[in-house]
Order: structure tokens, then sequence, then C-alpha cells
């Protein structure tokens, strides 16, 4: 993803063009500061126009499920007005000086995409037609594309734009600011339903993930590491490993501390996965712990309270006099909530496969976020960064985890010990116990209500890791999270406890947790005014307006808000009746520039089993969905994901370790279990913006609230503990 230009018009897209290898037409990008004549990145073959009219596009972020492989090169192909079948995708190498920033994550492929991409391939079609009037000797306003072809109106001549393709290249590029875009009214591909680019090979069991790849002469290998995190091996019984039939090598692994890179271990080579994993078995390490084996969940609950019952070690937000509101309140209403440490779990383990040879390194790995793979492993390996290649291989999944790269840097430094190529597999153990998890926090509310039933007061005392004022990774917040700026007294006070569990960020980092926690006590806050939870989320909002600056990431609409919040009550049938044990809850949260409402219908037994049976989910993703087949798996899969969090994923951690290790204690959920998602988009006169993530964090606290409609049992912590639910 190339980061947009800044504002100001600091810098400006830079095309460039030239002859295709075989002959065509090649069209390259990037970005270049005003007044200079190259691009501040070496440019990229990323489109090019065979001579029988194939159209080849390189899609340079990494894909992870999320869809962008099939969706940004719909961009390309819209204007440059080809037909879909005509179009090959190539997944580029992991290089950010060619294709600038490779990253996948903060659904921000369509948002810094949308325009610059649109204009190169309008820009290619203007070439085109360029070409074509040169050919006839007419004015270019006399000609227009119909998909792959350039028609002359008066005549009806047409060239194909393979036949196009060799001349196009040797016309002048067009300024890209004034290229004319498509009326979307005229869209074709953006806007229907298209199937993935790689649907076809993922079904028929094609090598494209991590896991598949295969070199001559490769060997496979395993990694144990502490279990507690941070711990260092004290001995190992090397010659045991050695002695398993089809180990090569077993060595340690000195490594060091930082918890995201090349941590201390123990390797086993061998000729195959089966015979490392038992060589690994055969170790009997005894492990130097560390200081974190006295860290624990318990321990870190506990710490908490305290934390919450002291003055907070700083105040994060203030606005307005928030003791003074609370005093003057009719009613004050308090809670505190909590949620668990989480696993990523993808259903691809963490892999790598890396040879070192001759003092260069080439990597094959599964990763959201290469570039700071490839400077690890220079790091680490002590090569030059431009001696690392990375092979960008589809992933199986990521949800930040990963945006780390500790499985390359593991990989590169045994497959150089070793001498050979290795690829390096994760046990599903491995991938829970090792993870980069989502911090757990507490929260401790404090609201007052006037006698009309309106919020006057906002106070949470937010405790989470970190020291001093540096937080854990991924464990800070932001004080724009709503209603901030939407009460006049509003307070963030912020408590931290020291970490040694490794943190990161999980889907719709942060806001995964705090959509639960404040949608959750505005629920407790309606109840508490005696109100209807959706009317008083629509009082709360207000008359449409902008909070926050305009064109700043924190500004929140809420006229957008509004909009899917009356949208999803609409189409929920929201205030009807439900049988007993059954409730309905609603929520909303933004997020990743998406505005996201929904309701949850859910039944709860009285053996206290909570039952999902249908989800309405109403988004504003801005004016315009790429691809509309993407988008529906990707806000059904991050309801269906969030489902299974609220219902049963915890990491305990316990003795500086985490005690999930499998599909058995760390659940996701299964099929019979995912009920029906109904999404409805609302299309607005805004940008495009992603939508992978936004559509999770307004699920927990949904289907909290209407387990507490079914039941009348609030639901504070998570995963729901169906005993605390029992009424039987």
């Amino acid at each position: 993803m190339n980061a947009p230009a800044p504002a100001g018009g600091s810098r400006r897209l830079f095309l460039k063009t030239g002859l295709a290898a075989g002959g065509g037409l090649m069209l390259s990008f990037g970005w270049a500061a005003e007044g200079d004549a190259a691009p501040a990145a070496a440019v990229n073959a990323y489109i090019r126009i065979a001579a029988d009219g194939t159209v080849t596009i390189v899609s340079k972020n990494p894909e992870i499920g999320q869809g962008v492989k099939t969706s940004i090169p719909m961009l390309v192909a819209e204007e440059l007005d080809v037909d879909w079948s005509a179009v090959r995708i190539e997944q580029a190498l992991a290089d950010q000086g060619v294709y600038g920033r490779q990253v996948a994550g903060g659904s921000m492929a369509t948002t810094l995409q949308w325009d610059e991409l649109r204009r190169v391939g309008a820009a290619g079609r203007q070439m085109l037609i360029a070409a074509a009037a040169r050919t006839w000797g007419v004015p270019a306003s006399e000609c227009a594309t119909s998909p792959g072809r350039v028609r002359h109106l008066p005549t009806g001549r047409e060239l194909g734009y393979g036949a196009l393709a060799a001349q196009a290249a040797a016309m002048p590029p067009p300024d890209l600011k004034s290229v004319p875009l498509k009326d979307p009214k005229d869209f074709r591909i953006i806007g229907a339903p298209t199937p993935g680019v790689d649907n076809r090979a993922i079904v028929s069991g094609q090598p494209l993930f991590g896991v598949d790849v295969r070199i001559p002469g490769m060997l496979h290998a395993t990694f144990a590491k502490c279990p507690a995190f941070g711990g260092k091996v004290a001995r190992a019984d090397l010659a045991a490993a050695k002695a398993v039939r089809g180990v090569r090598q077993a060595f340690v692994v000195e490594g060091g501390t930082a918890l995201d890179g090349l941590l201390p271990g123990v390797a086993v080579v061998a000729d195959g996965w089966w015979a490392a994993r038992k060589g690994r078995e055969a170790l009997n390490i005894a492990w130097d712990e560390g200081p974190a084996a006295a860290q624990s969940s318990q321990g870190f609950a506990r710490r908490a309270a305290e934390l919450a019952a002291q003055p907070p070690h700083r105040t994060l937000q203030a606005d307005g006099d928030v003791d003074d509101a609370l005093k003057g309140a009719a009613k004050v209403v308090e809670a505190a909530y909590s949620y668990p440490f989480l696993a990523h779990a993808p259903l691809e383990p963490q892999n790598c496969t890396a040879w070192v040879r001759d003092g260069k390194v080439e990597i094959w790995a599964p990763t959201q976020n290469p570039e700071p793979g490839r400077q690890l492993v220079a790091k680490t390996l002590g090569v030059a960064a431009q001696d690392v290649t990375i092979h960008m291989t589809r992933c199986g999944g990521g949800f930040g985890r990963r945006l780390n790269n500790d499985y390359m840097v593991e990989a590169a430094w045994i497959a150089r010990a070793a001498g050979a190529p290795v690829k390096l597999i994760w046990s599903r153990e491995d991938d829970i116990q090792h993870d980069f998890y989502r911090p757990a926090g507490f929260h401790h509310f404090k609201a007052g209500l006037d006698k009309a039933g309106g919020l006057v007061a906002w106070r949470d005392h937010f405790v989470t890791f970190g020291e001093g004022e540096q937080y854990a990774r991924s464990a800070g917040m932001n004080a724009s999270q709503f209603p901030s700026r939407a009460v006049a007294n509003y307070r963030i006070d912020v408590s931290t406890m020291p970490l040694g569990v490794p943190t990161g960020p999980l889907r719709a980092p942060g806001n995964n947790a705090f959509g639960f926690v404040i949608q959750s006590f505005i629920d407790e806050l309606a109840h508490a005014a005696g109100e209807d939870p959706l009317k008083f989320r629509l009082k709360l909002l207000g008359e449409p307006r902008l909070l926050g600056k305009p064109g700043e990431g924190d500004s929140f609409d809420t006229g957008r808000m509004r909009g899917v919040l009356e949208l999803v009550g609409e189409k929920s049938g929201w205030g009807r009746a439900t049988p007993k044990g059954v409730g309905l809850g609603v929520a909303f949260h933004y997020s990743h520039l998406g505005y996201f409402a929904e309701v949850v219908e859910a039944a709860v037994s009285p053996e206290g089993a909570v039952k999902v049976r249908k989800v309405w989910v109403a988004a504003d993703v801005g004016s315009q969905i790429v691809n509309p087949s993407g988008a529906l798996q990707q806000v059904q899969g991050a309801v269906l994901d969030s489902i299974g969090q609220t219902l049963g994923q915890q990491i305990v951690i316990e003795a500086g370790r985490a005690v999930q290790s499998n599909f058995h204690d760390f659940p996701l959920l299964r099929m019979a279990d995912a009920p029906p998602v109904e999404v409805h988009f609302l299309r607005t006169d805004h940008p495009p913006t992603g939508l992978g993530e936004p559509a999770l964090p307004p699920l927990p606290p949904a289907l909290c609230n209407a387990v507490f409609a079914a039941c009348g049992r609030r639901i504070r912590a998570l995963p729901i503990d169906p005993a605390a639910l029992k009424t039987a």
C-alpha cells in the first residue's frame, strides 16, 4: 500500500511507460516529490499489456484472505477498460524500493489505492486511444474504448489493445491529475461480484501457501522455545535427538532477549517434518525460565483491582468537570469490565522456507509485513538488506499475527546453520503458545445521567500493561473513542502494570476490546435511564455532525453512525417481541474509517448455553463496494470470528506461559454454531474505505447485550461463562 500523498500536494504520482519484454505496453508508477523528475522509489512493471491482448497486473500487497489480490487489480482493470477474463494477476516480490509500502493490515488497501490505481488504469486507456488515433490519423476525441478495444466512433473501425500496445509504449504518459475517470454508473468490473483469483487453485489443492513451498534438497525443521516467555536453554539432550531416524542435526540457538526477534531455543533439522518433531520430543530440554515465570492472569487481575482503587497514573483525556457532573447527576452507574489475552490462531501455522548461500538469503514466507522481516533477518544474520530476497506466499490467515516475522528469522538462522534450504513449520501448540497476543485489559466505568436520562458525565479508569507512559504493544487506548466529544464531561484515566507476555495487534486492534466494554456499558446506561437501547444510542449520537477535525483519522461522523444504526434497526425488526429466553442486542462502533452497527438475536438456555440465532449488520464504508463478493465474505468472516472469541476464547497465563495449546482449549467457531449473517451496505458520499476489520468490534457487545435481554444477566468479562447464566 503506497501512502497517500500528503496534504498540500508535496508529492505527486509519477507514471512511466515502456516497451514490455516480448513487446507490448508496460506501465509503472511511483511517488515523486513536486518538481522532481523521477519518483523517490524505483518504478515497477505494474501493468503489462501483451501483443495478444492479455493484461498482467502485479499484486504488490500480501494476500492473507482479505481479497486484495482480486479487488485491487479490479480498480486498474475497470479504468483500463478490459475484460476481467483477459486479466492475469502476478504476486510481486517483497521490494519496498520498487513497490512502496507492502503491508496487509489496517484495512487500508482500498483507502490508499482507490484513486491512484484508477488513475494509472485510466492513463493506460488514454495512451491506447492516442495510439489508435495516430494509427488512423484522426483526433483522439473521436475515439472511445470498449473492453480491450479502441473504436473510431465516426467510422466504426476497431483495434484491439494488443495490436496497439507497442505503439502506445512510445506515447508520452498523460498527466495523472487530469486523466478522465469513469462515471461510477459506467462501472462494469468495480461493483460486480467477482470470485477470488486464487479460488480455483485453493479448492483444487494447488501449492499457494507457505506450507506448500518445495525446494530441491530441502530439509525440515522444528524449533523449541521456552514455554515461559523470555526463557533460555539450560541444557538439552542433543545426542538423543540426533539418534532419531531421519534427523540430520540438532543444535542450541543462543538467540536474544527481544520477544519479536530470534529467541533462544533448540533446532532440530531432519529429512521430514515428522522426524524433526520426534527428534524435538527426544531433547528433554531443561529451561531457565526467567522473570516472566512469576506472572499470571490471576496476578494481573489482582493488580488491576488494586490500581483501579488508587489514583490513576495519568489522565489521557479530560473534558469538562466529571467529578462535579457526577455529584449533580440524578443517577450514577458504575461497572467494571475486563477481557482476556487472545491468540490469533490462523489455520496455517507459522512457517517459512529459507536458503542461505554465498552470503545471500532467499526466503519464502506467508508474511503480512515483509520489509521489517527483511531488516530483522539482515541484522540478525549480519548480511546486507539488499541481499535478502523475500517471496510472498499466500497466507492461510493472518489477523495481525504475521505482522511479526519471528518465524522468518528462525528459519533463516537454522538454514544457515544447516547449510541447506530448510522449511520451518510450527506445530499448532507452538502457534498458540508463542503468539503475540491481543492484550488483556480492565476498565472501571462511572457515568452520570440527568433526570431526563441524558448522559452528563463519563469516566473510564483503564488499567492496562506498560511502564510509565510507554504501553506494551497494542495495549494503549486512544482518547477519541466514542462517546468522546459527545459528552461535555468526559475523562479517561490510565494506570499500567509491567508485562513479560508478548503482545501485538489482532484484527481491529484495540477496537476489538473497546467496542465490547464501551457499548456494553452504554447498554447499561440505557437500561438505567429506562430507555430503549437503540433509541438511547440515537439520542447520544445527537444531530448529524463531525466530532473532531475534518480529514483526521479519529474524527467521528455522528450522521453516518445514525444511518447504519437506523438501518440495522429496520432490517432486524428491532423492538419486536421475542420468545422467552431469546433477546435482541444492539451495538455500534467506528474503526478503520468504517461505521458499523449490528444486532444479534441470541437464545440462552436454562443451563446457561448461549446460541446465536442470527446477526444483522449495517455498514457504511463509503460510496462504492469494489467487490461485493469479497466484501460480504469479509464482513461475515469478521462477525463469525468475533462470535468465536466472545463465546469461548481466552489465553490464560500461568507461570509466565500460555495454558491453552490447541483447538480443544482454544476453540474456533464450528460450522454448526455459525448463524446466518445478513449484511447491508449503506452507500454514502464518501471515499471508499476498507472493511476487513471494522465489522468485528460491534459483535461482542451486541451479543452480550442480547444475552442480557434474554436472561437478565449482564456480561462484564469475556469469554461468556455459561455457568454464570445458569438458571436451571
